[in-house]
């Protein structure tokens, strides 16, 4: 009886051993592989293609009557001159000025609730966790549709105001900017030469710094509210993941609270911050359910944002290929923003100033 040996390569593994593993493991993911392809990776395609068509909607995008039209279609709305491109120029400032104070806001309240939620004298952390977190599995229609009750000219917000002596606005049919109304209380209501004068995507820089509308503004407070929580769960887990070691020393050393929380807490809790801010900067960029049921744009455009406006130009105004070049430019917008944060909160190397600093306190210390 003779036992035939079989030689493995020098990477590790048998040769057939290597084969059958790779085929078992296309096996187990063609499944997968098929799903994502035949629903997303084929669509995006498509929708790709029309961006560079124009296809109106009817028939088949791939038919011989459907056109192939280069950049016309991202022209029209960046460098059109025209309502198109005004359009987008709109909906980029409400949806950046959404961004810039929903991020930062969301980001900050979600670490408080979770550091708050984490302490050890807490009580009822089972109840706290439960009713922050229940706002962001409440669906956003029903929430949007609460938000307009609440914030409508005879509202319970507008009636808490009154107990303060504030006369409350007229929140959804209100265009003006915040900024802008900040800085008709200090007499400033013309806007200078150059602003007036220069503009971007067909708008004026003096309306690119007018600011969130009121709409707008009660729309951020809403997306504040109701993402928090799935965030606050997040900063949690990256929380109880620490060790109180490194806390312990710290309080040795003789830091206070802040600054444990400042130099030793925050900087652990990096990888769960970029995915907080990944994820906030993805779903603030594609705001669209709550402009549809609430506002669908107005007053005024003040709640335009380019989800919005991709839906409108390409389902309204049956204009499929600026629809879909929208889609794309936002989708770039989104890459962008999360590579150049991704860049921020990279891990930096030390600095040989500051580590012969290092050795010299460490060497002082022995």
């Amino acid at each position: 009886m003779t036992t035939q040996l079989t030689v493995p390569r020098r990477g590790g593994s048998p040769r057939g051993i290597h084969r059958g593993e790779a085929a078992a493991g296309w096996i187990f993911t063609l499944p997968v592989v098929l799903i994502l392809g035949v629903f997303l990776l084929v669509p995006v395609a498509m929708a790709l293609w029309v961006s560079f068509s124009d296809w109106g909607g009817r028939g088949s995008p791939l038919a011989e009557t459907t056109n192939f039209v280069g950049l016309k279609n991202y022209a029209d709305i960046t460098s059109g001159g025209g309502l198109a491109e005004r359009n987008f120029g709109i909906s980029l400032r409400n949806n950046a000025w959404y961004v810039l104070l929903v991020v930062p806001l969301q980001t900050a309240l979600a670490l408080f609730l979770a550091v708050l939620v984490n302490r050890a004298v807490l009580r009822g952390k089972g109840f706290f966790r439960t009713a922050f977190y229940f706002p962001s599995v409440t669906s956003s229609v029903a929430i949007t549709v609460l938000w307009l009750f609440l914030f409508s000219a005879s509202g319970v917000i507008n009636e808490v105001l009154s107990w303060m002596s504030i006369e409350g606005p007229n929140w959804f049919n209100d265009p003006s900017g915040v900024v802008h109304n900040l800085l008709a209380t200090v007499g400033v209501t013309t806007p200078p030469p150059a602003l007036a004068e220069g503009e971007f995507l067909g708008i004026s820089w003096w309306e690119w710094i007018a600011g969130p509308s009121v709409a707008m503004s009660a729309f951020i407070l809403m997306a504040v509210f109701t993402t928090s929580g799935t965030f606050m769960l997040l900063f949690l887990a990256g929380l109880q993941n620490i060790g109180g070691d490194v806390d312990e020393a710290a309080m040795m050393d003789g830091a206070n609270g802040w600054q444990r929380f400042w130099q030793v807490t925050l900087p652990q809790l990096r990888p769960t911050l970029f995915t907080v801010l990944t994820l906030g900067l993805i779903g603030t960029w594609q705001v669209f359910d709550q402009i549809y049921t609430g506002t669908q744009g107005g007053p005024g455009k003040t709640t335009l944002t380019p989800a919005y406006l991709s839906y409108d130009a390409a389902f309204k105004g049956q204009d499929w290929g600026q629809g879909a070049a929208i889609a794309f430019i936002l989708f770039a917008i989104i890459v962008i923003f999360t590579l150049f944060q991704r860049w921020v909160l990279r891990d930096r190397p030390v600095s040989r100033r500051r580590a012969r600093a290092y050795e010299i306190v460490g060497g002082g210390s022995r």
